[in-house]
Parts: structure tokens; sequence; C-alpha cells
């Protein structure tokens, strides 16, 4: 049994991680995507413990302090955070667990004690006239939260070095392929399959035998 990843990605807002997010778990249903808690008002149509866990800001200060977060951030006014013992638990059974974050999150995710496990993918916008066509397409938010949203993707966009993985979304169809292959390949590698070990050791012995 192989040791499960935990996938970073991270985008600006509107350069279609969270679409990216979704059609990996339909190619990999054993994937489990990691529910976020926040603190801000659930938008329609969202469930509580599906979508996220809706928190009031003392609960989740409270969950920071007592160590329950693997990462934890403010966006614009609200904290955002993933819960870590179902994190763990999944990595230990072999599933992998997708992270839809910022860029802090993914530094916390990378600096933390289950770092050695992760796998973070930044995915970039083709040009910025289209990730604002983008976001007002999706008819989800006013004109001035778009309007931040812009001023902050400038900010979120310089972290693109930080990352193992780097895509220009394109093409949707194609970069949802290269996504597969770079977590095909990662799932490969050697800190991933701890049963190796053991494989070895019988192959040495079976040496010691002739």
């Amino acid at each position: 049994m192989r040791r499960g990843l935990l996938i970073i990605l991270s985008s600006p807002s509107g350069a279609g991680k969270s679409t990216l997010a979704r059609r990996l778990m339909q190619w990999d249903p054993t994937m489990r995507f990691s529910v976020s808690a926040t603190t801000r008002t659930p938008r329609p149509g969202e469930v509580e413990g599906q979508d996220y866990y809706f928190l009031d800001k003392e609960a989740f200060r409270a969950s920071v302090e007592a160590g329950e977060m693997l990462e934890h951030a403010e966006v614009f006014g609200n904290f955002y955070g993933s819960p870590r013992k179902p994190v763990e638990q999944a990595l230990e059974a072999g599933r992998d667990v997708l992270f839809d974050v910022d860029w802090q999150g993914a530094q916390q995710i990378r600096n933390s004690a289950l770092g050695r496990d992760s796998l973070s993918i930044f995915i970039l916008p083709p040009s910025i006239p289209e990730l604002e066509r983008r976001l007002r397409f999706r008819a989800q938010d006013s004109d001035e939260t778009i309007h931040r949203r812009m001023e902050k993707s400038r900010d979120e966009i310089s972290h693109w070095a930080e990352y193992d993985y780097v895509l220009v979304n394109e093409d949707l169809h194609e970069t949802e392929e290269r996504l597969q292959h770079i977590i095909t390949a990662q799932r490969l590698r050697r800190q991933q399959q701890p049963a190796l070990t053991d494989h070895v050791r019988l192959l040495n012995r079976e040496f010691d035998a002739r």
C-alpha cells in the first residue's frame, strides 16, 4: 500500500483551480477533498460539511490555538483553514487529499509535519483580461469584490515559483490531462511506497539463499 499525497492546487481567483479540483475528483473517486473551515457567510447552495465547515471567529481561533488546523489564513476579512486529523487519517490509509488553497495555505502545508507528502501545483491564467472575464462570467461576485480579487491576483501570482509545478490554464482539458500525469508520477515516488523496503529485504534474502 502506498502512502497518500497532499495535493495542493493554488491560483488567483478565476484561473480555474476549483473546476480542475472537481475534475480530478471525478478522475479518481478515491481522492478525498479537504473540506475547509471558514468564518465567512455561506453562499447560496453551499452545504455545511460538504462545501465548508462554517465557524464563528471565536471557534475558529480556538481550533487554531489547539493545533487542529493544518493551515489557516485570513482572506478578505474571513478566516479559512484545513482540519488536520482527517488529512492524517487519509494519508495513512493510502488516500490522496486535495487542497484548494491560496499561497499562504500552501506554504504552511509544505512547512508542516506532513510537508514531505505534499505535491504543490500553481495554476496561471493565460492572460489578465481573460482572468477578469472568467470572474465576471461566473456571476458570483459584485463589481467591488471582482475589483478586490483582481488587485489581489498580482500578489498571488508573484508566488508561482514556490510551487513544484506550474501550469498555464489556457485549455481546461489539456490542463486536466497534465495534472493527471503529474499526480500519477508523484504517486510512484519512492517515499510514497513504504512497502518497497520490505520488498528489497525479501530480494536480499533470496540472494543469500542462492
